[in-house]
């Protein structure tokens, strides 16, 4: 799978799409992750993107002509090569990234989907580049970060170890935090006991019914406990665009 991230800042993502399970991923061939600096498509001695906004106020936007050229450069490269791309731009706006979300870039056909990724910074993007795509909108959610790189890697960690193969053992999958909807059950391991603290011994057992039961029950204890928004939520797919 191809994913493009569009990017002021393509050294942020040197380091961590070497390590750990993205480094892995991408060492087997199961993604392919190119970073595009938007500069590159910069006009002038100082390959400027951002200006002042129009009506005043602080802060400076991102500037449409170098956003424009160097989207359809990288989709152009991708038709050539046979992809259409899912377009994902990261701002406030954007629905909430969730785990149905990353399945549903994941599953795309690796074949002739991609996924672009286009990361912001400063006060924004000017309003129209909005209109000029279809764009689908991501937040991580509500509260500020400086640019959008953050945004940009969480998406591609959550794909990478969605793809087939990536992940040691495949099963972990069907087992974490919304998986199912709930979050995850409490794990345990050695030593069995810690400054008297024990770990349940149901889990010592060996009966695997009881002990399949009692995750289930406590997924749904610490879900209620924690998060019970997650009881009644509607689950989004990613599908919304702007």
């Amino acid at each position: 799978m191809y994913i493009d991230i569009l990017t002021l800042f393509p050294e942020f993502f040197d380091n961590p799409l070497k390590t750990s399970i993205v480094g892995k991923t991408i060492e087997k061939g199961l993604i392919t992750v190119r970073c595009h600096d938007i500069r590159d498509w910069a006009e002038g001695e100082y390959r400027q993107v951002d200006d002042m906004p129009y009506g005043g106020g602080p802060g400076m936007v991102l500037m449409l002509e170098p956003l424009v050229k160097c989207i359809e450069a990288v989709l152009d490269l991708r038709r050539l090569e046979g992809f259409e791309a899912k377009m994902l731009i990261l701002c406030p706006r954007g629905a909430r990234m969730n785990q149905a979300m990353l399945a549903n870039w994941a599953g795309l056909d690796p074949a002739r989907e991609s996924i672009l990724v286009l990361s912001g910074h400063y006060e924004g993007f000017d309003e129209r580049l909005y209109t000029l795509y279809p764009w689908v909108t991501v937040s991580l959610g509500d509260f500020v970060l400086s640019g959008g790189e953050i945004p940009a890697l969480a998406i591609v960690d959550g794909i990478a170890r969605l793809q087939e193969g990536a992940l040691g053992n495949p099963d972990s999958l069907e087992h974490e935090s919304f998986s199912s909807g709930l979050l995850d059950h409490p794990a345990y391991t050695r030593p069995p006991e810690f400054r008297g603290l024990k770990v349940p011994e149901v889990l010592m057992s060996g009966d695997h019914a009881r002990i399949d039961s009692w995750r289930s029950m406590k997924r749904r204890e610490m879900t209620s406990r924690f998060r019970t928004d997650l009881l009644n939520d509607p689950v989004s797919d990613g599908q919304d665009e702007e």
